[in-house]
């Protein structure tokens, strides 16, 4: 099989490695806006680097997109056109109407596209939800939902993240739908800025939290922040009248307990979502490929994405409104 990587920053190196590494993978063909990251990306995995997004199509059985948010939408189109089974990182697309628009384009043609959230495949979530889906937790109660940056995204990034919600909160978002089998139906929103300035230049927070209502009666919250000074941070606690359980917390949590005889933390925190989440990144594309393959349905479609998208934007909107907002507020 033959991968088309559109797409060769920092995520895009990350997936090119690890598929390249997979049996049944014969060439990894990379396509990138800079040409000189097509040629070192390809080089560094022993591929090819492709003069244009139709070429790399066109070489390609299967296809990666990790291009910047913006071009998702388009590169996906590109990919469902062209008849191959196509993944892509989170987002599907960069805004609402994108994204429901794509999602239509998708279905009409029976397309393959499978979406990058990626906590999906970590371990630990996948045995959560197994205890959950088992009983062994009793009746679910509530989903607590912590994620907090190591450092800030570059001031360059900001104002094309599209917000907190939308660039990474979406990722929680996406994790209590799949792990509930349930709809979110209402959030409340706040956020604030309390440590970096530019964010409020560009209308968006550096700490916010939601509350969540769930079509079970399930309630769950989420909390964020763009920094923590002792690394990344991102747990997930289910709390049943059976059991309670953390995802997340390990030697590498990045806090520290004031309790009288607690543990330290004993190694370094986390940096990054790449080397907490490098074992979910594999399996995510393990599973891409049986995808493409033909072998298995995809386990996160174009719809979850619009999903987890419109809970983002229902977030945005209440936080600046203030108000709580219905997810049937919102197109789908």
């Amino acid at each position: 099989m033959k991968i088309a990587l559109i797409g060769a920053g920092r995520i895009g190196q990350l997936h090119g490695r690890l598929v390249a590494a997979q049996p049944g993978v014969d060439e990894v063909i990379v396509y990138d806006v800079i040409t000189a990251n097509a040629e070192a990306t390809a080089r560094a995995v022993n591929g090819s680097a492709a003069p244009s997004v139709d070429a790399a199509l066109a070489a390609a059985d299967a296809v990666i997109v990790a291009a910047s948010t913006p071009m998702h939408a388009t590169l996906v189109s590109q990919a469902i056109e062209a008849g191959k089974p196509v993944f892509v990182e989170k987002p599907l697309a960069f805004d609402l109407p994108e994204t429901v628009a794509l999602v239509a384009q998708a279905e009409a043609a029976n397309a393959i596209v499978q979406v990058g959230f990626q906590r999906r495949f970590d371990p630990a979530y996948v045995e959560a939800k197994r205890l959950l889906d088992t009983g062994a937790l009793g009746t679910l109660y509530m989903v607590r939902l912590i994620a907090h940056d190591h450092t800030p995204p570059p001031d360059a990034y900001i104002p094309v993240s599209g917000g907190l919600f939308r660039d990474s909160s979406i990722h929680d978002f996406d994790a209590l739908r799949w792990l509930t089998g349930s709809e979110i139906v209402e959030v409340y929103a706040t956020g604030a800025v309390r440590n970096f300035p530019v964010f409020a230049q560009h209308d968006d927070v550096d700490t916010g939290a939601c509350i969540f209502t769930m079509a079970n009666g399930v309630i769950g919250s989420h909390a964020q922040t763009r920094h923590n000074p002792l690394g990344y941070d991102v747990r997930m606690e289910v709390i049943g009248s059976k059991d309670v359980v953390c995802v997340g917390l390990d030697s590498k949590t990045p806090m520290r307990s004031l309790e009288k005889g607690a543990p330290r933390m004993a190694n370094p925190g986390w940096d990054s979502f790449l080397d907490r989440f490098e074992e979910a990144y594999t399996l995510e594309l393990l599973t891409f490929l049986r995808v493409a393959r033909g072998e298995i349905p995809s386990p996160c479609t174009a719809r979850d994405a619009m999903q987890a998208m419109r809970v983002a934007i229902a977030s945005t909107i209440s936080r600046k409104e203030h108000r709580p907002v219905r997810l049937d507020e919102l197109p789908e």
